[in-house]
């Protein structure tokens, strides 16, 4: 078991690594291959053909079986990876980071659907919460592994290193992964995916060459905004016909994701940028080294983890959520102001209380969307809404990027032309400058100062025109309805608030997880006392505990029994002989196996019943009664749940 979650969370950490790690190795990777206009397309490349290719990967393996498919999904990343590493150009790079994306959509969302197939459902609770660990700890490293990359060896490590990492994960995952259970089928909205992937990519075509590259009237932007709008056109009529689309129409009248998603692109918009520019400006400008500029952002991402986590712990016990996005809206507003004032001369607090601030305000606004959404859906729309919550989360982030690109370049080639009239640049410097941002230390101190200048100014210029995202998801924050919350609901994953993370999880499934984290809590709080009384017993809690496992798993060994409730055989028997003499267990094989009787099986399903009412509670606000499935999880779960190894009541 322990290979297996380590091979799933070491999957999961190469994908989400890969969207952050790459930011501090970008201008080492432009000095190499040039190509500074299109550095963007680096980052926006991977975050969307992952997030694209999510609901396809989430699907197939729900319908053919997810060990294979998250094999191939290893493979592909893998190949992926090689093929950056061996990058000749620009072109090329961008181009395999969009197949190593591919690849990492299935590592995300298969790995975490792996987990109900291999985990007992009692501890399913806890692993989720390493693997939400896995996203906020790769948000945090990301950029400071990618430096020290660079600095000791070379930017092409930063795709190298996943190779044996992925070895190891593939072989654990063939040898110790079992297949699949059980399996459901799927229609699957290929088209759908399509038509809005093709779309998403014209749309950030257009703003990343409209200005910049060609002037907005060139066909080379005419021609993909129209198919843009064209794609949009018949995405919309496919998914009104579509058994399953990716996105059903009906969200969007749904008040509360237009407004969360709203938010969601804008503030995946406002984090993606200063991320992928600010290492230019500290490697470039203030020729700091790639591992220290990645120091440099940990305040940020730090800031973000912080208000993050401690915001979900408030919104769990209050139950109030409005006031987080419309803060963190003002913060991450006030965030990027002060960013706004990068110069060569900034000094390293300045810069940190500045990304600090920006990251505040982002984590008190991410953890709150995929809450809100899932709250304000009924079931049969809680998966397709918690994927539409995080899909324009992703999305956001790959126009943030590419519009922070299109800014950058636009503002240093006019800062660089007016230089050129003024301070007599060299001939051919901007070209230069775009082919190795490094050649500027190689000119006449003044010169250089001249372009520094210019250069913090073009990126200062990204902050500031930042600004009205922020604005706009400050104000679009206060729309935001606020309704009781549901008990699951409380309980979101904290990896679906990190970043660019794609999710794609079935509205079952999302109801589980929330049962899992709930039952998890409560089953740690003497849990097995107050079922014993509920049902009516006047026994031990370690009595009650053994009755549940002998129900879910049969007869056993009293040393087995023993093992899995962390006492010694002495320490258990007192329990098991007070079983025996109420009559609901009997001794068997030598009296070495406990199995309970005719009374046992009736006393074990009052306390099955009991769980069951428990968690029928917590489910209350989906309206179990009119969803079989839902009910089917009800009379599934307690089984699962009860009698298992995690428990170990102390029975004093």
């Amino acid at each position: 078991m322990a290979f297996v979650i380590g091979a799933l969370m070491l999957g999961m950490l190469l994908a989400s690594l890969d969207q952050t790690i790459v930011s501090t190795a970008l201008p080492t990777i432009v000095g190499d291959l040039g190509g500074l206009a299109e550095l963007s397309w680096v980052v926006t490349a991977y975050i969307l053909a992952s997030t694209v290719s999510t609901p396809l990967w989430g699907k197939l393996g729900d319908q053919y079986g997810r060990k294979g498919l998250f094999q191939a999904s290893i493979v592909l990343f893998l190949i992926g990876s090689v093929l950056c590493g061996q990058a000749r150009g620009m072109g090329e790079l961008i181009a395999f980071r969009g197949l190593q994306g591919l690849g990492g959509g299935g590592l995300i969302v298969l790995s975490q659907a792996i987990v109900a197939d291999v985990v007992p459902a009692r501890e399913r609770g806890r692993y989720q919460g390493f693997f939400g660990a896995v996203f906020a700890v790769s948000s945090v490293a990301g950029p400071l592994l990618g430096g020290l990359f660079v600095d000791h060896l070379s930017w092409r490590w930063v795709f190298y290193v996943n190779l044996p990492l992925g070895a190891v994960a593939l072989a654990v995952v063939a040898r110790a992964l079992p297949p699949s259970g059980e399996r459901t089928r799927h229609t699957i909205d290929y088209l759908g995916i399509v038509l809005l992937g093709g779309a998403a990519a014209c749309l950030i075509l257009v703003t990343t060459w409209g200005g910049t590259t060609y002037p907005w009237n060139h066909p080379a932007i005419l021609g993909p905004a129209v198919a843009a709008v064209v794609l949009l056109t018949l995405w919309w009529r496919a998914e009104h016909r579509a058994p399953e689309p990716v996105m059903p129409p009906r969200l969007f009248r749904i008040r509360t994701f237009n407004v969360a998603s709203l938010i969601g692109f804008l503030v995946g918009f406002a984090m993606f940028g200063p991320l992928t520019y600010m290492p230019l400006f500290l490697q470039v400008v203030q020729g700091v080294s790639a591992t220290t500029s990645g120091l440099h952002l940990l305040p940020m991402m730090a800031g973000l983890l912080i208000t993050s986590i401690t915001g979900g712990m408030v919104i769990s016990r209050t139950g109030r959520y409005r006031a987080f996005p419309i803060a963190g809206g003002a913060i991450t507003a006030v965030g990027l102001y002060l960013l706004s004032y990068v110069n060569p001369d900034i000094s390293a607090l300045q810069l940190s209380l500045s990304l600090l601030v920006l990251g505040v305000g982002l984590g008190l606004v991410m953890q709150v969307l995929v809450l809100v959404v899932q709250n304000a859906v009924g079931f049969e729309d809680l998966g397709v809404a918690t994927s539409g919550a995080t899909f324009f989360r992703t999305i956001g982030g790959s126009f943030g990027v590419a519009v922070a690109g299109a800014i950058f370049s636009s503002g240093l080639g006019n800062s660089l032309e007016r230089l050129s009239r003024t301070a007599g640049l060299p001939p051919g410097l901007e070209r230069t400058v775009q082919a190795d941002p490094t050649a500027v230390r190689r000119l006449p101190p003044e010169t250089a100062a001249a372009f520094l200048d210019a250069y913090s100014g073009a990126i200062a210029q990204v902050f500031l025109y930042s600004v009205p995202t922020a604005l706009v998801a400050f104000a679009v924050a206060w729309l935001l309805p606020e309704t009781p919350l549901r008990e699951t609901t409380k309980v979101t994953d904290p990896g679906d608030c990190y970043g660019a993370v794609p999710v794609e999880r079935s509205s079952l499934g999302e109801v589980e997880r929330g049962l899992w984290r709930l039952a998890d809590a409560d089953m740690r709080a003497d849990y097995y006392r107050r079922l014993g009384e509920a049902a009516g017993m006047d026994l031990p809690p370690g009595s009650v505990w053994l009755v549940t496992r002998l129900a879910s798993c049969g007869p056993q060994a009293g040393t087995d029994l023993a093992t899995r409730a962390g006492v010694t055989v002495e320490e258990g028997r007192p329990y098991a002989d007070a079983l025996v003499e109420r009559g609901l267990v009997r001794r068997s094989g030598d009296g070495k196996v406990l199995e309970l009787t005719d009374e046992g099986e009736r006393t074990a399903g009052r306390l099955v019943q009991e769980a069951r009412d428990g968690l029928a509670r917590l489910v209350d606000d989906w309206n179990p009664a009119e969803h079989p499935r839902l009910r089917e999880l009800l009379d599934r779960l307690p089984r699962e749940l009860l009698g298992s190894v995690a428990d170990r009541p102390p029975g004093r």
